[in-house]
């Protein structure tokens, strides 16, 4: 592994990159608030064993790239999407095989739209169309409202009870506080389908909160999100041109039927329904999920 921190139009962004320099690159791209680190080791490691060049960074405001004041340095999502350019721009890629999960997801259909030569193909996994304003079905379930109809399917009721416990408790008092906090939000992510470990859990959210410069910071990205409401174009998915790989767990609590909708959308993308998996990636889905992004991005077939 080699790790970067790059500058490109001053923002500095922590790279790591796995695998041989000539081999054909994936760009792993995480969700909203998260460092890169929640692509696992072991699932990075089985894409390098098949001959990739991966690359995986920590947004802006997460783990250790910059920390912006955002009273002073406003930003919005059109510029944590660019930084996805920048980080291909650094490393000299013209063009990558995008790997997004959840919001990140969001932002690679965006960029397949926008700079569709820049996109050899595109995974989105756990993730929601691009219009369809996931987040405000989030938040009109967390409230308790009525969703529109033809709005997204709503998260699970685990989903919207845990978070409405966090929304009405204090803030963590301690770093063990935090650390607990961080594991209970893993667990109702994770599903009721696979066995959860939390041992191996709490050694993933130590590691977090060791990397983070500022772990508040991550807040800002929902300060983005509200600078910006419109963010997401509507209808504009029939003009991804990539090889679409969409991916969702059969037992997804917070965008549970989202995958067959960008299915549906983007032309010729194909759907993959994991057996038990949550919204994350545990070591139980690391094989199938591996094999599908390594036949997808097969040099063979772009």
């Amino acid at each position: 592994m080699q790790t970067n921190l790059i500058d490109i139009d001053g923002v500095q962004l922590h790279t790591e990159e796995f695998g041989d320099p000539d081999g054909t690159p994936i760009l792993l791209v995480m969700g909203s608030m998260s460092q890169g680190v929640l692509w696992p080791d072991a699932f990075v490691g089985r894409l390098v064993a098949g001959g990739r060049r991966v690359i995986r960074y920590d947004h802006r405001d997460t783990g250790r790239s910059a920390v912006f004041d955002f009273a002073a340095q406003p930003y919005t999502w059109d510029d944590i999407k660019d930084d996805v350019l920048r980080v291909m721009d650094a490393y000299g890629l013209e063009s990558a095989h995008l790997v997004c999960h959840s919001a990140g997801g969001l932002l690679g259909q965006y960029i397949a739209v926008e700079h569709p030569e820049r996109v050899r193909t595109l995974t989105v996994i756990g993730s929601s169309p691009l219009g369809g304003h996931e987040g405000a079905v989030i938040m009109r379930a967390l409230m308790g409202e009525p969703q529109p109809e033809g709005s997204l399917p709503p998260p699970r009721p685990e989903f919207v009870d845990h978070f409405r416990k966090v929304i009405a408790s204090p803030p963590p008092a301690s770093r063990r506080e935090q650390i607990d906090r961080m594991i209970e939000e893993a667990r109702v992510l994770h599903g009721t389908a696979l066995p959860f470990d939390e041992d191996a859990e709490r050694q993933l959210q130590e590691r977090i909160f060791e990397r983070a410069r500022d772990l508040a910071a991550v807040v800002n990205h929902r300060l983005a999100a509200a600078a910006k409401p419109d963010f997401e174009p509507e209808g504009v998915l029939h003009q991804v041109k990539a090889p679409t790989l969409v991916v969702e767990g059969t037992n997804e609590p917070a965008k549970p039927g989202h995958g067959a909708i960008i299915a549906e959308r983007i032309p010729g993308a194909r759907l993959l329904m994991v057996e038990g998996m949550g919204h994350t990636l545990p070591p139980e889905t690391h094989e199938e999920l591996a094999g599908a992004i390594l036949a997808h991005t097969s040099p063979d077939r772009t």
